[in-house]
């Protein structure tokens, strides 16, 4: 992935096959979904657009794993991996239960991932709740000045929306939130905006 050559901005970029960021917000989280010798279920907990989605991506690949939608009868025949997204959504405690039973049975590894924190949820079967605690559990921060500026360029680019120059990113940069979810509800407004108005980007349209 290249990013407008414009910006001077000397980022700690470190990029896999999925161009995934990794700085010290979320490194932990890297290493441990790219070890494919780690045999411990994972809960990853991170804000909204962190990179949660993309994590779960790569620990697929890596662990030939199936995600769970709607489908328990199929993972409860198969034997393989599982992958469990947004645990608080939709959540069918009894079916969850049963997966991490089943996967504990055959040997088989599980990936969680929840923008809630665990703690804060009151679980009806509390043995669920048990499960979920013995699990390996690591945290995506929500971004330092490095990541954001990594995110926020990142959207610009999937949208091909051009800067010409760092003077409007640093407009935008210093009045941003410092969250992924409002760097991405800014870039969104701020691409609808071009295409209503069709001009490119200055700093009186921003």
């Amino acid at each position: 992935m290249t990013f407008q050559k414009s910006f001077n901005y000397h980022f700690s970029e470190l990029k896999d096959q999925d161009n995934f960021f990794v700085n010290s917000t979320n490194e932990e989280a890297y290493k441990v979904i790219k070890d494919s010798l780690f045999n411990q279920n994972v809960f990853l907990n991170g804000p909204k657009k962190s990179g949660k989605s993309h994590l779960c991506n790569i620990w697929k690949q890596i662990n030939k794993a199936i995600i769970f939608h709607n489908n328990f009868d199929k993972i409860i025949k198969l034997k393989k991996n599982v992958i469990i997204e947004n645990l608080f959504t939709n959540l069918n405690e009894e079916e969850i239960f049963h997966i991490i039973n089943h996967c504990k049975s055959f040997n088989l590894k599980i990936l969680i991932t929840s923008s809630k924190d665990l703690n804060k949820h009151e679980f009806k079967l509390k043995d669920l709740s048990s499960r979920l605690k013995s699990f390996y559990h690591i945290k995506i921060n929500q971004p330092d000045d490095e990541m954001c500026k990594l995110y926020m360029n990142k959207l610009f680019y999937d949208k091909q929306i051009i800067i010409k120059n760092a003077e409007i990113f640093d407009f935008i940069f210093k009045r941003i939130n410092r969250t992924y979810n409002d760097i991405y509800l800014i870039v969104k407004k701020i691409d609808k905006l071009s295409l209503e108005k069709k001009r490119q980007l200055t700093i009186p349209l921003v």
